[in-house]
C-alpha cells in the first residue's frame, strides 16, 4: 500500500516512486502535441521503461535545463530560470518554512542592541508592517517583503515582551544575611555539596530592601527531612549574578535573568528547617512533582549505584548534578555529551519504544488491529507518555523544546500527515520562539534545530532522488547476506546521520564553546547502538515496571549499558587530540546559518545558492583577532598567552571554569603559574630586560610579565604599588575599586577594579605595528545597561567603595561610675 503523497506502479518486477514535491515541478513550455492514445498491448507484453507512461519531473532534469541556460550566458534566461525556480519554491511552501527564520532574526536583532528599546516601537513597527502587507497583496514581491518584515518585527516584539514580563529582581551587591525561604529544588552534586534553589520569603540582619525572588545556594549538607516545599533558614553569603568570563562569551547574568534567579552564593553554616507556612497551589504542585523526581532518582541511584546510577537518574528524571566531572569532560571531548541532556533523541526513543511495544501488543489481536487505526492509538499513547516524561524530567527548556517538536510530529500521525517534515519542524520552531524567545541566542536552540533541519533536508532530498529512479527489486540473498546487508545499511545510515548533524552544528559549537570533537563520529557510532537498543528502551521498561516493583532487572541491564558507554567514552577521550580550536568570527557563523537555511529549505536548483555562503563562512573563520590579555571582571585573575601553547596567569590557585574557558579561547594547553619572590628581592629597576614571553614574576603587591610582542603587563593590588610601573608598563591592572589612574603617560593603559565592575571582563590587544601605541581594550558589557545588567551599577566596586567591613561586636559593658 502506498504511503501518502507517494505512489507505486508495479509492472514486470519494476517499481517507481513519485515524490509529493515533484508534483509542483515547472517545465519549460513546449509546442502542443497532438492527442494520441497509448497503443494497446497484450497482457503478456512488457512496456519498455518509461515508454508511453507519464514520468515525473526529476530535479536532475531541471538542473540539466538550467545548465543549458547558464551555458548561454544570457542574463534574461537566468532571470527566467530564477523566476521559475522561485515560483516552484513558493508553491512547495517555502514561505511558511521561512517564518521561524524571520522571527528568529527579529529576536537576535533585539538581543544584539546596545540599548533597551521602548515597547511601543516594535509594536508600532509590527502594526505598520501588517497594514503594508495587507495593502500590497496584489503585488506578490512587495507583499513578500512586507511579510518578512512583519515576522521580523513580531520576533523583536516577542523578545521585548518576554524581557518585560520576566523583570527578574537581581541582587545588586555582595552581602551576608540570614534568609528564610521555601526550597524549590535540592540537587546533590558530585563534590559532596548540595545545590539549593530557594524562593525567598524574608531576610534579616540585615534586611534587604531589594531582595531577589529566587536564589541558588550551595550547602555542605541539609537536614534529613528537608524536601522540596520545606521551609528553611540559614545565614548565607549572597553574590550578584556574574557576567561573561570574557567578551563575546556566555553571559551568566542573561541566563539568570530569564531563569528567574536573582542571586547565588553559599550557606555559611548548615540550613535548618522551620515551621511550614501556607503555599499557593502551584508551589505545592511543583513541590510534589519535585519530591517524586527526587524519590525516583534516589531509587535509581541505589539500584544501579556509582556514576552509572547518576547518569541513569539524569536520563530518566533529568537530575544530572551528581555526575562526576571527569565523565562529563570525557563525553564533551568525544562529542557524546548530548546523550546526558534530555533532548529530542531521548524523547524520540521514548516515543519510539512506546509505539513499538504497543504495535507489537496490538498485533497479538489481529482481528482488532485489522479493524482499528492502531497506529493512531499508539501515537496518542506515545504523546501522553512523552508529556509525562517532560513533567517528570523537570520541564527544563531543552526537554520542553524537544517535546514540542515531537508532539507536532505525533499529532501529524494522528491526522494522517507525514510526521518528519520540514513543515512540522517549522511549526515547532515557531512555538519555541514565541514561548521562549531568549532561547534563540543560546547554543541549545541553535544546535538542535540546525542538526534537525540538516537531517530532514538531507533525507528529503535523498527521498526525492530515489522517487525519480526506476529500480529493480533486490536479488535474493542468503540469510547471512541479508543480515550483513542490513548491518552495513544501519552502520552507514548512522555514520551519515552523525556526519550531517555534526557538520551542521560545527561552527555553532566552535562559536559557543571553542571546541570540537575530532573523534565524535567514531564515538557516536560506538555508543548510539548501546543507547538506542539497550539504555533508553530498558529505561522506558524500568519506568513502566517501577510502580509495580519489577524494575530491578531492567535497571540492571540499563546500568550495564551505561558501564559500556562510560568505558567507550573514556577510551576514545584518552586518544582524542586537543579539542580547543580558539575563536572564530561571528560573520562566519551568520554566513553558515544563511547557507544552512538555503540548503535545507530549497528544493530546486536554488539550493546551489548556499555554496557561496558556505565558502564565505569558511573563509571568514580566521578573521578574528585573538586577545593578548584577558582580565576577569573581579580583577583577581589575568591571563596572557606566552607562546608554545602556554597561558601565564597571575595566581597559583585560579578559578578552574574561567581558566578552562580562556585556554580554549586562546588555544593554550598548559597553565603557567606565577613565580613569587620575597618582598624587595625582585629587581624591577629595568623590567625591559625581561625576555618576551616571560610569565608573571610577583613580589609584594606587584606582578610583572612580558607578552611575546614585547609589551609589559603589570598587576598591582593598589595605587601606590602601581605607581612604579608607570615608567615601563604598557598595561597596568589595579585590583582596587578606590584607586584611580596613577600614570600621567597617556600611552599606558590602566584598568581598575571599578572599571571592570561596571563594564565586565576585558580583552586587551597590543598594537603589533607600534611598540609605543596605547593598547586597545574591549569590555564584555556596554553601557547603557540592558535589564539583565542593571544590577552592575549598584555594586560597591562599581561605586568606587572599598569592600564592606562588618562592624565588630563588643560584648564589654560600659564602666559604671563609682557609687
Amino acid at each position: 500500500m502506498a504511503g501518502r503523497g507517494r505512489g507505486t506502479e508495479e509492472g514486470g518486477g519494476m517499481t517507481a516512486g513519485v515524490s509529493e514535491r515533484l508534483m509542483f515541478a515547472h517545465t519549460e513550455p513546449t509546442a502542443e502535441a497532438p492527442l494520441s492514445l497509448p497503443e494497446l498491448r497484450p497482457p503478456a507484453e512488457r512496456p519498455p521503461p518509461g515508454g508511453g507512461a507519464l514520468q515525473p519531473a526529476v530535479p536532475t532534469g531541471i538542473v540539466g535545463r538550467i545548465r543549458k541556460q547558464l551555458g548561454r550566458v544570457s542574463l534574461p534566461a537566468l532571470r527566467r530560470s530564477v523566476a521559475v525556480a522561485a515560483t516552484t519554491e513558493l508553491d512547495r511552501g517555502v514561505g511558511f518554512l521561512l517564518v521561524p527564520v524571520f522571527l528568529a532574526a527579529g529576536v537576535i536583532y533585539y538581543f544584539s542592541l546596545s540599548t533597551e528599546p521602548d515597547l511601543y516601537r516594535p509594536l508600532a513597527a509590527a502594526v505598520l508592517m501588517a497594514v503594508c502587507a495587507a495593502i500590497s497583496r496584489s503585488r506578490q514581491r512587495t507583499h513578500l517583503v512586507f511579510m518578512a518584515s512583519l515576522f521580523c518585527a513580531l520576533g523583536f516584539l516577542a523578545a521585548k515582551v518576554e524581557t518585560w514580563r520576566m523583570a527578574t529582581p537581581m541582587l545588586g551587591s555582595e552581602i551576608q544575611t540570614r534568609l528564610t525561604g521555601r526550597l524549590v529544588i535540592a540537587e546533590a552534586m558530585a563534590n559532596g555539596r548540595v545545590r539549593l534553589t530557594i524562593d525567598l520569603i524574608s531576610t534579616e540582619h540585615p534586611k534587604l530592601r531589594y531582595a531577589p525572588d529566587r536564589v541558588r545556594l550551595s550547602a555542605r549538607r541539609i537536614p534529613p527531612g528537608m524536601t522540596a516545599g520545606s521551609m528553611l533558614t540559614g545565614y548565607a553569603k549572597l553574590l550578584p549574578p556574574t557576567g561573561p568570563v570574557r567578551p563575546d562569551s556566555y553571559d551568566f547574568s542573561f541566563d539568570s535573568y530569564f531563569s528567574g534567579i536573582g542571586g547565588s552564593g553559599f550557606f555559611l553554616g548548615d540550613p535548618k528547617l522551620v515551621a511550614p507556612v501556607d503555599a499557593p497551589f502551584g508551589a505545592r504542585f511543583a513541590s510534589a512533582i519535585e519530591n517524586a523526581r527526587e524519590g525516583i532518582a534516589d531509587h535509581i541511584r541505589s539500584s544501579i549505584g556509582g556514576p552509572e546510577g547518576e547518569i541513569a537518574a539524569a536520563l530518566i528524571v533529568g537530575v544530572r548534578a551528581g555526575i562526576p566531572e571527569a565523565i562529563n569532560e570525557s563525553m564533551r571531548r568525544t562529542g557524546i555529551y548530548h546523550i546526558i541532556s534530555i533532548s529530542g533523541l531521548h524523547m524520540a526513543l521514548v516515543a519510539g519504544t512506546i509505539m513499538v511495544l504497543l504495535r507489537g501488543a496490538f498485533a497479538l489481536f489481529p482481528d482488532f488491529a485489522s479493524r482499528r487505526p492502531v497506529k493512531k492509538y499508539a501515537a496518542a499513547i506515545a504523546l501522553i507518555s512523552i508529556a509525562a516524561y517532560l513533567v517528570i524530567s523537570g520541564i527544563v527548556v531543552a526537554a520542553e523544546r524537544s517535546f514540542i517538536m515531537l508532539a507536532v510530529m505525533l499529532a501529524a500521525v494522528l491526522f494522517d500527515r507525514a510526521a518528519l517534515t520540514m513543515r512540522n519542524l517549522a511549526i515547532s520552531a515557531i512555538a519555541v520562539i514565541l514561548v521562549s524567545p531568549h532561547e534563540v541566542v543560546g547554543p541549545s536552540f541553535q544546535m538542535s534545530f540546525a542538526a534537525t533541519a540538516a537531517l530532514v533536508g538531507a533525507y528529503a532530498g535523498f527521498a526525492d532522488y530515489r522517487a525519480g529512479k526506476t529500480t529493480a527489486p533486490p536479488a535474493k540473498r542468503s540469510f547471512l547476506g541479508f543480515l550483513s546487508r542490513k548491518l552495513a545499511v544501519g552502520v552507514g545510515g548512522a555514520a551519515v546521520t552523525s556526519l550531517i548533524a555534526g557538520s551542521a552544528t560545527l561552527l555553532f559549537a566552535i562559536w559557543h564553546f571553542q571546541r570540537v570533537s575530532p573523534l565524535s563520529l567514531l564515538a557516536n557510532l560506538a555508543v548510539m547502538p548501546i543507547v538506542s537498543l539497550i539504555v533508553m528502551p530498558f529505561a522506558v521498561l524500568s519506568a513502566l515496571a517501577m510502580p509495580f516493583g519489577f524494575d530491578g532487572p531492567f535497571l540492571f541491564v540499563m546500568g550495564k549499558g551505561l558501564t559500556a558507554l562510560i568505558a567507550i567514552s573514556a577510551w576514545i577521550s584518552e586518544r582524542s587530540p586537543v579539542d580547543a580550536v580558539g575563536l572564530i568570527s561571528i560573520q562566519s557563523v551568520l554566513l553558515a546559518t544563511i547557507a544552512l537555511v538555503i540548503a535545507t529549505m530549497a528544493t530546486t536548483w536554488l539550493r546551489l545558492a548556499a555554496v557561496p555562503f558556505a565558502l564565505a563562512a569558511l573563509l571568514a573563520i580566521p578573521h578574528v583577532r585573538t586577545p593578548d590579555v584577558l582580565i576577569s571582571e573581579d580583577a583577581h585573575l589575568v591571563a596572557m598567552p606566552i607562546g608554545g601553547g602556554e597561558l601565564a596567569v597571575n595566581r597559583e590557585r585560579s578559578n578552574e571554569f574561567t581558566t578552562d574557558n580562556w585556554k580554549r579561547a586562546l588555544k593554550a594547553e598548559d597553565i603557567v603559574p606565577p613565580e613569587r619572590f620575597a618582598k624587595d628581592t625582585l629587581d624591577i629597576a629595568d623590567p625591559v630586560d625581561l625576555p618576551p614571553g616571560s610569565p608573571f614574576y610577583c613580589t609584594g603587591d606587584l606582578c610583572i610579565g612580558r607578552h611575546p610582542s614585547g609589551a609589559i603587563v603589570a598587576l598591582a593590588e593598589g595605587r601606590d604599588s602601581a605607581r612604579p610601573a608607570c615608567g615601563f608598563a604598557d598595561l597596568i591592572v589595579i585590583n582596587d575599586a578606590t584607586a584611580y589612574n596613577p600614570c600621567w603617560d597617556p600611552r599606558v593603559l590602566v584598568v581598575t577594579k571599578r572599571q571592570l565592575a561596571r563594564d565586565g571582563s576585558a580583552a586587551v590587544f597590543f598594537d603589533p605595528q607600534s611598540a609605543t601605541a596605547r593598547p586597545a581594550v574591549r569590555y564584555a558589557v556596554e553601557e547603557p545597561y540592558r535589564p539583565w545588567h542593571e544590577q552592575r551599577k549598584y555594586t560597591r566596586e562599581a561605586r568606587g567603595l572599598p569592600p564592606y567591613q562588618k562592624p565588630e561586636r563588643t560584648d564589654a559593658k560600659p564602666s559604671q561610675p563609682d557609687q
